[in-house]
């Protein structure tokens, strides 16, 4: 079936490369933070359960019936944008879907039935408020993070798989021999790419939610509610803001192994060289970095924990096969300093914290944390960038070329502006509804005030 619908879109020569390109990049842009929040709200929501179940305090029981119906509003909007994902694999790239649909096949269908199971439980959980034994509701719960981790892991793996391809043998222009469990699972690369992105999950659904209650407390709502919902995704965006720091040392470590031209591009190392200097800010031409801070030694000690140790550079590939330097540069120089910002907030946090048994009391605090959360959003879209474009011009590294999958089928520019109306309608839904359920009294004894 997928060859068949793929042979109804035969790819050509496509003019419309770019704009493929950007409304498979708007659509990632645009889930990707969904897929933050269905990987760790879930947990964030019967964390609150439980803690109502052992004290009997019913702010948290406000918290995780408040938090649940903001859970399956966002994992309605996530079926919106996953499904056109998938139909945007499809259609966009018909080659690349026809000619490795065997390989990575099976990561999708276990996706597929992980949202059905998903979506079950969501509805017994958010519905069964007053209706089932307290016990019996968080239990219902639990499917819900294993699902959802089950779901995300899939994706992940198949983009592990694109990254560092194996699994199958291609003949022709055609995969024989495919082991879609060796391609997906006994892929080295996907699991620095797995713990990345969950640590990255809970940072930006941590910060987000945070800030929900930061701005409370900056328009004097500081009551036990508004402490409680703050303290409980501040904690867990603390401790992986501090935890990304050694996965992503793991991260560069494996893309200067198999990936030494995203590295290159990523350092914008026009020459290999050994004892290769580390360059912060700077802007990449003519084959040098212009106007960064060179910092001796540092690019060979990070990427192999070596002082002297051998960096390849871009002039080990023609140009044909160079990813756009400044692009991937830049979103690697921004996820990076974002990334450190977070983390010396966190440990401030910690300090403070442990210290003095108590949040921090500055209002400028606040004010950080306000824009912790869109910050955690942008450096984990520009991780994501460095990622995807740092790859190209392949879309299966070294096997296929990007331009190879593209679809021959006019009418891209036309798809591209109903992508967007669609969502700009979606963005203004989901503030609106947002909004509504923030508005809504609490249900709670005046004396937890």
């Amino acid at each position: 079936m997928i060859a068949a619908f793929a042979a109804a879109f035969a790819p050509a020569h496509q003019r419309y490369l770019l704009e493929a390109r950007q409304m498979q990049a708007l659509s990632f842009m645009v889930h990707i933070p969904l897929v933050c929040f269905g990987i760790s709200f879930p947990v964030m929501v019967l964390f609150a359960e439980r803690r109502w179940q052992r004290t009997g305090d019913p702010v948290y029981r406000e918290l995780a019936r408040r938090w649940s119906r903001v859970m399956i509003a966002l994992f309605g909007v996530g079926v919106i944008t996953g499904t056109i994902l998938s139909f945007e694999m499809g259609g966009l790239w018909p080659n690349f879907t026809a000619t490795f649909g065997g390989v990575f096949g099976l990561g999708f269908a276990i996706e597929g039935f992980s949202f059905f199971v998903e979506a079950i439980f969501i509805g017994i959980y958010v519905y069964g408020w007053n209706r089932l034994s307290p016990r019996i509701h968080l239990l219902s719960g639990i499917p819900i993070v294993f699902t959802g981790f089950t779901g995300s892991l899939m994706v992940i793996a198949v983009n592990a798989w694109m990254q560092h391809p194996g699994g199958f043998t291609l003949r022709h222009g055609h995969v024989i021999k495919a082991n879609p469990w060796s391609a997906l699972f006994g892929n080295t690369y996907l699991w620095h790419e797995l713990v990345h992105m969950y640590i990255a999950g809970y940072m930006v659904s941590g910060f987000l939610l945070a800030g929900v209650y930061a701005f409370a407390k900056l328009r004097g709502r500081w009551g036990r509610y508004e402490r409680a919902g703050l303290t409980i995704p501040l904690t867990i965006a603390v401790l992986a803001s501090i935890a990304q720091a050694p996965i992503g040392d793991w991260a560069a470590r494996d893309v200067a192994t198999n990936q030494p031209i995203k590295l290159a591009a990523m350092e914008g190392l026009y020459k290999t060289t050994r004892g290769a200097s580390e360059h912060l800010l700077g802007w990449y031409s003519g084959g040098k970095v212009k106007f960064g801070i060179p910092i001796p030694h540092l690019l060979s000690l990070l990427a192999f924990h070596s002082w002297n140790a051998t960096v390849k550079g871009l002039d080990t590939v023609p140009a044909s096969q160079r990813p756009p330097v400044n692009v991937v540069r830049a979103d690697f120089q921004i996820m990076v300093g974002i990334g450190s910002l977070l983390m010396l907030i966190s440990l401030f946090t910690l300090f403070v914290r442990l210290r003095r048994r108590r949040l921090p009391e500055s209002p400028w605090f606040y004010r950080v944390l306000l824009l912790a959360g869109p910050l955690a959003t942008v450096a984990l879209i520009a991780g994501w960038v460095v990622t995807e474009v740092g790859r190209q011009p392949w879309v299966v590294y070294h096997v296929m070329p990007t331009a190879d999958a593209v679809t021959g089928a006019p009418g891209i520019p036309v798809g591209y502006g109903a992508l967007i109306a669609v969502y700009a309608a979606v963005a203004i839904g989901v503030v609106w509804m947002l909004r509504r359920r923030a508005r809504r009294p609490l249900d709670l004894e005046p004396e937890y005030r």
